[in-house]
């Protein structure tokens, strides 16, 4: 333990102090937030909570309870971990966040953040009027399992496929989807998008796939590195797997189908590379940019 955290341990005794600390520990290393918190006052909060077992959403009543010994040593040292090895907070306490909803997560997949969460949290209305006629969901690209499970949710009598290109990943998304029992609905597939599909048809695709292009992966934080790359790079303009998306999807929906895709920040490209696609750009939090919607018709 270096001076600073060495220090801490004799003069740090409140969840007060150790909270002040961790905000000017993670403001002084200049940490990037963009994995649940958004600054260092939040993901200290979460971490010190997380640490001591408390609920995460009452910070004030224990900003005052002393720590004994042993918590404010487990307090500091993940504390350290964050600051010293840049790990996303995710993958220091094995959980997020997505939709309401808590998922295991560790370095096997990339931590959960999607737009498209938000849109089935209101069953994607007004896209889809009538959610309990969906019967077969597709989640693409389903690393976690979060989007699938989600999805398990807002569409109760549907079954859902959840593939992944990536073994790791879809063991860490069958744990998920013990968590949350829905063995009997959900079925985790090996697969490079939709080459071990075939014959399988859906009345929903959903897909967060890789999107990042090529420049933005060389100048990506360094808390992104602990994520796989795989599941962030898409080639030099972020758009090879919607590529292919766009080309095979039609095969994969009923009739009426919806496919729900989201981009990041590469909405110019696809529209300049797509001319006739009539790209419906779905309303998230961040705007109408990252997540676009097309009906099986506008694909064929």
């Amino acid at each position: 333990m270096n001076d600073c955290f060495s220090e801490a341990v004799q003069n740090l005794s409140t969840v007060r102090d150790c909270l002040r600390f961790a905000v000017s520990r993670f403001n002084q290393a200049e940490l990037f937030f963009g994995h649940g918190s958004s600054d260092a006052y939040d993901e200290a909060a979460y971490l010190i909570l997380h640490t001591l077992h408390l609920p995460l959403d009452r910070l004030d009543p224990f900003l005052d309870a002393r720590l004994t010994g042993s918590e404010r040593a487990e307090v500091l040292n993940i504390i350290q971990r964050r600051v010293e090895q840049r790990v996303p907070a995710a993958y220091l306490t094995h959980e997020a966040w997505l939709g309401g909803f808590r998922f295991y997560v560790d370095e096997r997949v990339i931590v959960p953040r999607s737009f498209i969460a938000e849109l089935l949290h209101e069953q994607l209305a007004p896209w889809i009027a009538e959610p309990e006629e969906i019967n077969r969901v597709l989640d693409l690209c389903t690393g976690s399992g979060c989007l699938a499970i989600l999805a398990a949710h807002a569409f109760p009598n549907a079954e859902i496929d959840a593939a992944d290109i990536s073994p790791n990943a879809l063991q860490v998304a069958l744990r998920n989807v013990a968590d949350y029992g829905l063995q009997d609905r959900m079925h985790l597939i090996e697969s490079d998008l939709f080459a071990n599909l075939k014959g399988r048809r859906y009345d929903l695709i959903i897909s967060n796939p890789p999107y990042v292009d090529a420049p933005s992966m060389t100048a990506l934080p360094q808390e992104y590195r602990h994520e796989p790359q795989l599941a962030l790079g898409s080639g030099a303009d972020g758009l090879d797997a919607t590529r292919t998306i766009l080309k095979q999807a039609a095969a994969h929906l009923n009739p009426g189908g919806i496919l729900i895709v989201e981009i990041g920040h590469n909405r110019a490209a696809l529209e300049a590379a797509y001319l006739d696609l009539p790209f419906i750009w779905l309303d998230v939090a961040a705007g109408d940019e990252y997540v676009f919607l097309l009906r099986r018709e506008n694909l064929i």
